[in-house]
């Protein structure tokens, strides 16, 4: 009985700590949705923009948009459809999932400001550079037909994932007036895409007060203080793993608390939400073999990287990381953490009930 006391305490005390960025993440989400249509951007994309301008604007396109693991491959797909290069589609699918708003809000609440700055500029070199090697090293292209396995995987996948256009509430189709897109941006928010990611949200939350309470600190800092072999560790275990960005900060949060290197948790931070297994049978299927042996082969070569260099900046600066998670969530008042987790929490249940019903019809 005191175990599941000391779980339920850390796992209700994370939830306050983020709650307040998670409602600005989520807010933020639903702006973007309502006034940033897809359609103004397709033409950043394809051949004529160039094999490096296409990936640059593909990946800086993908990183405000809070769309999730799931939602994110029907959309690329759907892109590389109607005209975007290979690169610009990889780049899209790395940076999409990786770095929305609300999981840049939630790293800000539960790590610390280095970490918050680092994710989202780390997340963007990897998806320009795999997309960059992508459309330098493709050869022509036999004719394939693909337009038939994408018309069948988008409308459904859209539909089901409720991440991209959940409940056919598509930026096309958002009434022109202020009124009516803020109501279908909010809609989407805390309806459609919170209610995509609670049910992975709370599990994540639970996982990160398991973490939390049972595991010592010295079995974390002994095999996962740093180093290449802990980055591999993490890059085996985040690689085919399904998890959203928003979910594995705070299981990061939670390692780090425990005596994880910086570095070693942003590989999971990287690897664990921009693949999959799903992502990447998917990129294998309508992509090519070669194009997922980059797509994976990037995301390695550059979380390792970039895990070795955020060690080096924190052991530069003489921070230990340990020491400063959660700072960004001590400037809200407990009571505003209190308000804002009461407001989400029946919004969660209603988009997890909401989803369940629409996937049983």
């Amino acid at each position: 009985m005191q175990i599941l006391y000391g779980i339920s305490f850390e796992s209700w005390s994370l939830f306050l700590e983020m709650s307040p960025y998670l409602f600005l993440g989520f807010l933020i989400a639903g702006i973007l949705h309502a006034f940033v249509p897809d359609e103004k951007v397709l033409s950043y994309l394809g051949e004529s923009a160039g094999k490096v301008r296409s990936v640059i604007n593909a990946s800086i396109m993908g990183l405000p948009l809070p769309l999730c693991s799931c939602g994110v491959v029907p959309t690329a797909l759907s892109l590389k459809k109607r005209g975007a290069t290979k690169g610009a589609t990889l780049s899209f699918m790395i940076s999409t999932p990786e770095t929305g708003v609300d999981s840049i809000a939630i790293t800000y609440a539960l790590l610390d400001p280095i970490m918050t700055v680092f994710r989202p500029l780390a997340t963007l070199f990897t998806a320009i550079a795999a997309g960059i090697v992508e459309n330098f090293s493709s050869v022509t292209e036999k004719k394939t037909h693909l337009n038939k396995p994408l018309v069948m995987m988008h409308a459904p996948a859209i539909q089901g994932c409720g991440c991209s256009c959940p409940g056919g509430a598509c930026s096309s189709d958002i009434n022109t007036g202020t009124v009516p897109r803020i109501s279908a941006g909010i809609k989407y928010a805390f309806v459609d895409l919170l209610g995509d990611i609670s049910k992975w949200l709370i599990i994540g939350t639970i996982i990160a007060g398991i973490i939390a309470y049972l595991i010592p600190e010295e079995v974390i800092s002994s095999y996962l203080g740093g180093g290449i072999f802990s980055m591999l560790i993490m890059l085996l275990i985040g690689i085919p793993l399904y998890i959203c960005a928003t979910t594995s900060t705070p299981l990061a949060a939670a390692l780090v608390a425990k005596g994880m290197s910086p570095g070693t948790a942003f590989v999971f931070l990287l690897a664990g939400p921009a693949t999959n297994a799903a992502t990447i049978t998917m990129v294998m299927k309508f992509l090519g073999k070669r194009t997922a042996m980059v797509y994976v082969g990037m995301i390695a070569v550059c979380s390792i990287g970039f895990g070795l260099l955020l060690d080096f900046i924190y052991l530069g600066l003489g921070i230990r990381a340990a020491a400063i998670v959660g700072s960004g969530a001590d400037i809200v008042p407990p009571y505003i953490q209190l308000a804002f987790a009461l407001l989400l929490l029946p919004l969660m249940a209603y988009g997890i009930v909401r989803k369940k019903c629409n996937l049983e019809h």
